[in-house]
């Protein structure tokens, strides 16, 4: 998407090439852009939201714990480990890289706030419930607007 968004960008700002390579060429490669965005969304974040899938977690009318403390730990360590990886990656374009954190942000927020909000009463009272709620809405709002900076440490990869 970085290398994408980046040439068509100087495509655009080129009326000879853009001339030359047309509208309809500068349209489809938007779209597939597009697409590219809607596959890494749905790719990269369909498993941490499958966590926050209200169904099956009742059993015999009543809500399973068990099952509730084993969808809140895939969804904490599937959640730690994208934002491991795509906190390293570099998303240099500034536009790229808040569209990107808003469309996560506005799927992955709101299931987790209300997958929280339903069934944190049911955690509340054990005596670990820390160990599987381990996060706030607020919390992962602000992990996920620093993924795209990369770090020191891929930083300093990328200069070797």
């Amino acid at each position: 998407m970085n290398n994408g968004r980046y040439i068509l960008q100087k495509i655009k700002e080129s009326t000879e090439i853009y001339e030359m390579m047309g509208h309809s060429w500068s349209r489809k490669r938007t779209l597939d852009l597009r697409q590219y965005h809607k596959n890494y969304q749905r790719e990269t974040w369909s498993k941490v939201l499958q966590c926050t899938n209200h169904e099956g977690l009742q059993m015999s009318g009543k809500v399973s714990k068990a099952i509730l403390k084993e969808r809140f730990k895939n969804f904490n360590t599937m959640f730690d480990e994208i934002l491991k990886t795509h906190s390293t990656w570099v998303v240099s374009d500034e536009q790229l890289q808040s569209e990107l954190r808003v469309s996560i942000s506005a799927v992955v927020i709101p299931a987790y706030r209300s997958f929280l909000g339903r069934f944190k009463s049911y955690l509340d009272y054990s005596r670990q419930a820390e160990k599987y709620i381990k996060y706030q809405p607020e919390d992962i709002e602000g992990m996920l607007d620093q993924l795209f900076d990369g770090n020191a440490t891929s930083m300093g990869r990328r200069r070797t």
